[in-house]
């Protein structure tokens, strides 16, 4: 008869755990030298604490006296970070300005508190209202710990992040999710104006958390913590480090961000799109890219120029487009300047339209 299984097996089974266990870390280990590391890409036990250890250092709070009617009626409470030694701070303009009808008493002074307890006087340099996007600067004689800008553009959906700053006047506070979406638009938020991008995250972010960094697990910055949604767990908002770079080069030539506008509504164009259009219209344009001008303001810098509902932008500036980023990026500042789009209408036929920029008025 076969001997009945005991104990022994247990130990047998633990044994071969064991040694299987153990026969991981010494091939993790090879080659090392430092003992067992995670491979590169993947997530080990250390890589979110040591993301929030590379940036924390960097991390600020925030706080602005509020007043009405000259009494003071509390403190905006934020997060920002340094990102150069001179004592540049990154923060949200709505941390530092007033939005909501109560004055500053501070004068655009800002109180600073370092991760390590220093606190400094800060002044706000720079806030963009549109983006929510200001700069704050300290001064000091001893170094300053500053943070290191990462790029968003290559961010995937599933990416791990981790957002740190001081909600709710927790100094120090980390909270670690994954990008939900890179690109979620204003408009998918109810918010009105020009169209902005967000990066979405499902990190916890609270009343004092905007300002404050959203990191990879590189500790690169690559967002500013802006919003959350407050009807919902995990709906958080960021602005994406590249659309910030862009508006600190604008505050450094021109103090301000200057926005062209033409006063047109665009829609980046797809085959489905296409499709749908040439359905109720047969005679709308063969274009398989391109953007599409669904509405044009009357009297602006669009109906100037001659374009009309309908029309297609297949070319700017000598550059064929096929999305309203690329179109934004061309334009860049050029305000006044006169420029060229190559738009298709009914029946294919071309035209070749001059359109100037008007500066857009920031509070629309």
């Amino acid at each position: 008869t076969a001997p009945v299984p005991s104990t022994d097996t247990k130990k047998e089974t633990s044994a071969d755990v064991g040694d299987f266990g153990a026969g991981i870390k010494k091939e993790a280990s090879v080659g090392t030298g430092d003992g067992p590391k995670p491979c590169c890409g993947c997530l080990g036990r250390d890589t979110i604490a040591n993301a929030a250890a590379t940036v924390g250092p960097a991390v600020v709070n925030l706080a602005v006296p509020r007043g009405f009617q000259g009494l003071t009626v509390g403190k905006s409470m934020g997060s920002g970070t340094i990102i150069d030694p001179n004592g540049t701070i990154l923060t949200c303009a709505h941390v530092v300005v007033d939005f909501q009808g109560l004055s500053s008493s501070s004068q655009g002074k800002v109180d600073v508190t370092l991760q390590d307890g220093r606190s400094f006087e800060g002044t706000v340099v720079n806030a963009d209202l549109h983006s929510d996007i200001a700069i704050v600067k300290i001064k000091s004689k001893t170094p300053l710990p500053t943070a290191k800008l990462g790029s968003s553009s290559k961010l995937r959906p599933g990416e791990w992040v981790v957002a740190v700053g001081c909600p709710l006047s927790l100094q120090n506070t980390i909270t670690a999710g994954i990008v939900s979406c890179v690109d979620r638009k204003s408009s998918d938020l109810g918010l009105g104006g020009m169209q902005r991008e967000f990066l979405q995250t499902d990190c916890a972010i609270n009343t004092g958390n905007s300002g404050g960094p959203l990191v990879n697990i590189d500790g690169e910055v690559i967002g500013v913590n802006i919003m959350k949604v407050l009807a919902a767990d995990g709906l958080g908002f960021s602005v994406p480090i590249d659309s910030v770079s862009k508006i600190i080069e604008h505050f450094k030539r021109s103090g301000r961000v200057v926005r062209p506008w033409l006063g047109l509504k665009m829609l980046d164009l797809n085959d489905m799109i296409v499709a749908q259009l040439k359905e109720r219209d047969p005679t709308f344009p063969n274009v398989s890219t391109g953007v599409v001008v669904p509405m044009v303001t009357p009297g602006s810098p669009g109906e100037r120029a001659g374009f009309r509902p309908g029309d297609v932008v297949i070319e700017f500036e000598g550059r064929p487009v096929g999305s309203i980023k690329e179109i934004i990026e061309i334009m860049g500042d050029k305000v006044g300047k006169p420029l060229k789009a190559v738009v298709k209408r009914a029946n294919d036929i071309s035209v070749i339209l001059i359109v100037i920029p008007e500066e857009a008025n920031p509070n629309i």
